[in-house]
């Protein structure tokens, strides 16, 4: 593809001069070859992008840096650049069709016309698979469980009975729809299991990585609202309800009963304890602790999670803290009396 019509596609700009150049990839600044095509999407990676072996590289509008790299200004280079992958992307797996031999459907299973179920899948009795879902290889839908239309279950899913998943639900190896909540009371000297009657329900939209696990409710439902895209190697507790359009990344856990608001973003490994109240658009950064009730649209940071401004407040004054130590050893070395001058 040419410089003129990589701009052409992205609605970009590049010097009349450089528009029959031609590139034959797209990769990272880091790991850009000549004749690749990188992207410059954050003042942060300007030491890259000045290292860069690309032959050319999008910027945004008002970046004025001169480039080994040949420069395509566009709104919003990382968009931009999304936009072209599929242009260099290798041709698309085709799309399942039909049952496969070796697939176990029950007879009392209500399967689409137009569903694919994968080789040795199992559906059993009671459940339902929408039009033009996928239902992958060793996939488990369990009895009673529903999948709308457009939903797609990679190999390995498991989906536990009475489960429901609405329309275009992704899911993608090894994760794992209502397993029993964690529950257990201590009587007589050894743990007694509660009984986990309820379910899972998960809206429109909703996107879950590998080897993630929602719990089905003890009694009701956990509830993953529409939108929310849900990160690998992620725990989520019986009877929590996700909002709307909610990010939890990689080894998120959240505790039984916890409820998050709409717009909420958990950063890495971030911990919910349980029956707390999450605000709509609170932000949580990476290995927060959060033990109590958030309000909506606060930043929260550390262990203890506690509002970010405070966090450096009280970041900068620990950094410091040794040089406190060291006046007071002083101070105790003169009885308390001021340390001589000079």
């Amino acid at each position: 593809m040419t410089l003129g019509e990589v701009a052409a596609r992205t609605g970009g700009w590049v010097a009349p001069e450089a528009a029959a150049l031609e590139i034959s990839g797209l990769a990272s600044l880091d790991d850009a070859n000549p004749g690749d095509l990188a992207f410059f999407g954050h003042p942060k990676y300007l030491r890259a992008v000045r290292k860069s072996r690309a032959s050319a590289v999008l910027v945004p509008h008002g970046f004025g840096e001169e480039l080994p790299a040949t420069r395509i200004w566009v709104d919003d280079p990382a968009v931009s650049f999304a936009g072209l992958l599929p242009e260099f992307a290798p041709p698309k797996i085709p799309r399942p069709s039909g049952i496969h031999p070796s697939a176990v459907i029950s007879p009392e299973a209500r399967v689409a016309s137009d569903a694919a179920i994968g080789p040795f899948a199992v559906v059993e009795a009671g459940a339902r698979v929408g039009a033009r879902s996928i239902v992958g290889a060793h996939c488990y839908v369990g009895h009673h469980a529903s999948l709308g239309d457009d939903c797609l279950l990679y190999p390995g899913v498991t989906i536990r009975d009475r489960c429901t998943l609405a329309n275009r639900v992704t899911i993608h190896p090894g994760a794992v729809i209502g397993a029993d909540g964690f529950g257990y009371e201590f009587r007589d000297g050894s743990h007694h299991k509660i009984p986990q009657t309820g379910i899972v329900q998960i809206e429109d939209d909703v996107e879950i990585g590998a080897n993630s696990t929602i719990d089905r409710a003890r009694f009701g439902r956990t509830w993953i609202r529409k939108g929310t895209k849900i990160d690998n190697l992620v725990q989520i507790g019986h009877n929590v309800t996700i909002g709307e359009h909610c990010v939890l990344c990689s080894q998120v856990g959240i505790s039984g009963s916890t409820r998050l608001g709409n717009f909420v973003t958990l950063a890495g490994k971030v911990g919910l304890s349980g029956h707390i109240e999450i605000g709509d658009g609170v932000i949580f950064g990476a290995m927060s602790a959060i033990a109590k009730d958030v309000p909506p649209k606060s930043i929260m940071f550390g262990a203890p999670a506690r509002p970010i401004r405070e966090y450096k407040a009280t970041y900068a004054l620990l950094k410091n803290i040794h040089k406190l130590y060291d006046r007071v050893k002083k101070l105790e070395a003169h009885d308390g009396a001021p340390p001589a001058v000079g």
